[in-house]
């Protein structure tokens, strides 16, 4: 079985529950299995908000909270001390260059994306998890491009539909801004057998 594990991480009002929420949901519509796992600070913005996302290919034996992880979003580094020990050497760790200004000096690979400069551009001030959702699916393909955006659309709630469209533009560049694949949360099948991916 191949399980991934990715922790979001940042501060209240940035979109880290959001974010970790479409993953899930785009992961569940390619029929993954998937475990979710919101952890809120006691400020509703501010203060520390972390989430534990499990994709696998077969029924996940993980508990809500992991240890170790293969992949990480870090929105900003105000808490990043206790999570950036859990990523495994070899991991993924994606940052917003914006909002995040320490290094990282562990042996991963990090990837730094401009994503609150990048959805301002684009006029969604307030999209910069949407930005790092789209390259963290573009970077590992742990999920297709229409799942997240379908995710998104399914996750946003009513009384924000108004940024459908503009989560949507972000989500496409971040895809967008990265080098696709560069980092495989899948291995390739065998030439010959059915599907592209396991």
């Amino acid at each position: 079985m191949t399980e991934r594990e990715l922790l979001v991480t940042g501060i209240g009002g940035q979109g880290v529950q959001l974010a970790a929420q479409v993953i899930a949901k785009a992961a569940t519509l390619e029929g993954r299995e998937v475990m979710f796992f919101g952890i809120y600070g006691g400020m509703m913005r501010g203060g520390n908000t972390d989430s534990t996302v499990v994709v696998a290919d077969e029924p996940i034996t993980a508990p809500p909270v992991v240890a170790h992880a293969w992949s990480a979003i870090a929105l900003h580094d105000e808490f990043w001390a206790t999570l950036g020990p859990r990523l495994r050497p070899g991991g993924l760790v994606l940052v917003n260059d914006s909002t995040f200004a320490h290094e990282i000096t562990a042996p991963v690979t990090v990837h730094r994306i401009r994503a609150t400069e990048l959805a301002a551009e684009l006029d969604n001030p307030l999209g910069g998890a949407m930005v790092m959702v789209g390259a963290y699916g573009g970077l590992t393909g742990l999920v297709g491009l229409d799942a997240l955006v379908e995710a998104m659309r399914e996750s946003v709630p009513s009384y924000r539909q108004q940024h459908v469209d503009a989560n949507e533009r972000t989500i496409r560049a971040g895809w967008d801004a990265v080098p696709a694949g560069a980092h495989p949360a899948w291995e390739p099948v065998a030439a010959g057998s059915s599907g592209g991916t396991r």
